[in-house]
């Protein structure tokens, strides 16, 4: 499976387990599905995902945080939630207008969920930044520590903060972020577009972090203009692997030669990456719902086996899907 010269990894598709548009959604949310994030139980596992409901006031998106719950072989949809896990920000706060991504991990008895706030900006469309909620009823609610975020802009992070993944090792909490380092216009009267990498953060606790500020820890491999987003990290045998996506930071909604794909990388300590996207593993198809995009994935181990969460087409418009590791 693990190459001893080359980590490369392989997957098996299982095609997309679902599709928003076949399930009545709390908050008037419809089609979106995104940033999938698994937490198994032991008879069944449940999928957090965000969608998005219309504003009301300007008819711009809010995300919000749902779940559904699958049988161990993710064939069947065992139960959807009946409203969001957790409530969106007050008037001015960091995620006043949406939650997405919400990654979660058990620790101490409790269910820790991190969550990516969005609010919204007049000069460019967005800023962002990680909160962090708790849960006691085993997933069903989440309740935030604090109106404010644990991880957020800061002197040489100046914006787009957001999209953290957690992992306990050891001692310690690292997190895998996203970091912004640019906002371009790439033409007169167009709105202005987004540039962003991965970063790493520690903590002994979960809520106060130590950034290793401002540094890039996965290589570009489409120029300085790549985005990078919503790492995931598994170890796998003597390894560390993490999966991201990535795209270029323009023209990237419509031309799907420039939008989201999978990439790789590997590390024995969690701190130094070796980018290596062939050993993804993992393609768009010849047609179909993951044919033009593939974003938004989430690693997980369940009973013994270890799963690819991702998203296709329009961003999880759609749904989202599963792999196995063979």
């Amino acid at each position: 499976m693990i190459d001893a010269v080359r980590p490369s990894l392989k997957w098996r598709k299982l095609g997309k387990i679902f599709d928003p548009a076949g399930f009545a959604l709390p908050n008037h949310c419809e089609q979106f599905a995104q940033a999938p994030q698994a937490l198994v139980f032991e008879e069944f596992t449940r999928i957090y995902f965000s969608s998005r409901e219309r504003d009301p006031r300007n008819g711009k998106y809010l995300s919000h945080v749902l779940f559904a719950d699958f049988s161990k072989d993710f064939r069947h949809v065992i139960r959807v939630s009946d409203r969001s896990v957790i409530e969106l920000g007050k008037l001015g706060c960091f995620d006043e207008h949406g939650i997405f991504p919400m990654n979660v991990l058990r620790h101490r008895g409790k269910i820790y969920g991190y969550t990516c706030g969005w609010s919204r900006r007049t000069s460019v469309s967005v800023e962002t930044s990680v909160g962090l909620a708790v849960s006691d009823d085993d997933g069903l609610t989440f309740r935030k520590i604090g109106d404010g975020p644990i991880l957020t802009s800061s002197l040489h992070e100046p914006f787009l903060v957001g999209d953290g993944f957690v992992l306990f090792h050891g001692d310690q909490f690292h997190m895998w972020y996203i970091f912004g380092t640019a906002w371009n216009r790439p033409a007169e009267h167009v709105a202005p577009e987004r540039t962003y990498k991965i970063g790493h953060a520690v903590s002994r606790d979960g809520i106060a972090w130590e950034k290793e500020e401002a540094r890039q820890i996965i290589a570009d491999r489409l120029g300085s203009d790549e985005s990078q987003a919503l790492p995931t990290v598994v170890r796998i045998g003597a390894r560390y692997h993490m999966i991201f996506c990535y795209r270029q930071s323009t023209d990237f909604r419509a031309n799907k030669d420039r939008g989201y794909r999978l990439g790789h990388a590997w590390s024995g300590d969690l701190r130094q990456w070796t980018r290596d996207d062939a050993g993804v593993g993992i393609e768009v198809s010849v047609s179909g719902w993951d044919s033009d995009m593939l974003c938004y994935p989430n690693l997980f181990e369940c009973d013994g086996r270890t799963y690819l969460l991702y998203n296709g087409n329009e961003f999880g418009r759609h749904g989202f899907g599963i792999a196995i590791l063979e």
